[in-house]
């Protein structure tokens, strides 16, 4: 594992109304890391996972990408700091195929900036994403369902289609929200594989209620509870620590 921090947040508290989703809630990710957000249903990990993707605004708090302070983003800034996430579903576009997709998730990198149109140079071309593209279909596993309109995958399909196209946008920060959701054993064996060899170069920030996939791929896990922290450590930490047991993993969280 690197030491370099990936990504850190500090403090961050939530309000809806009168609820407090978060309370000055810190987590950090280091360079070629797992780590894992566990906690019962309304523990605040997905509004956690939503401050990070632009989509709530926190009361206070603070943001650090590559150890540098940053504005909240937008989710539409997403990719230029390095950071992709999936959903809980799918999220994809259903009247597209796979391919079109894909290339959605790539379209930043077909971009033509201001540094290459003074030099004279080409953004990537439409056929040479796509060359990538299939590429990494079947890299994936999934290239014979390149051709279909996502409306007609499979579901396990179509979350690895979801994956790839977080793939393709080549984040430094991976964030995936519940994706042994609705899978598989044997899904759920490829996933883990996934994971652990995307985490090689760069970092991965997963919610889950699975606990055997977190319990495997995890270097770290954060378990909230009610908006709050309530434990942080190793995948053993986690399991022995009273007050997860208490709160979550005596719960039935097996899923």
């Amino acid at each position: 594992m690197q030491s370099s921090t990936s990504l850190r947040m500090e403090k961050v508290t939530v309000d809806f109304g009168g609820l407090r989703a978060l309370s000055e809630v810190s987590i950090e990710i280091h360079s070629g890391e797992v780590v894992g957000i566990i906690g019962p249903n309304g523990a605040g990990k997905t509004t956690l996972f939503n401050v990070l993707s632009g989509l709530v605004t926190p009361a206070s708090g603070s943001l650090f990408i590559g150890g540098q302070p940053r504005e909240w983003p937008r989710s539409h800034e997403l990719t230029k700091l390095g950071l992709a996430r999936t959903l809980q579903g799918v999220g994809l576009f259903s009247e597209l195929s796979v391919i079109e997709n894909l290339l959605v998730g790539a379209t930043h990198l077909n971009r033509q900036n201001f540094l290459q149109a003074l030099l004279g140079l080409k953004a990537r071309s439409e056929d040479s994403m796509r060359e990538r593209i299939v590429e990494i279909l079947g890299d994936f596993g999934i290239a014979d369902y390149a051709e279909l309109s996502a409306a007609e995958l499979p579901y396990p399909v179509s979350k690895r289609v979801a994956l790839a196209r977080a793939f393709i946008s080549e984040p430094t920060t991976l964030l995936l929200d519940e994706p042994a959701g609705g899978l598989g054993v044997e899904d759920i064996v490829w996933l883990k594989d996934f994971v652990l060899r995307f985490r090689a170069q760069r970092s991965v920030l997963l919610v889950e209620h699975h606990m055997d996939l977190i319990m495997n791929v995890c270097d770290r896990i954060y378990v909230l509870n009610f908006g709050q922290l309530i434990a942080h450590g190793t995948p053993e930490e986690i399991r022995n620590d009273p007050a997860v047991i208490t709160a979550y993993l005596g719960t039935g969280a097996t899923q």
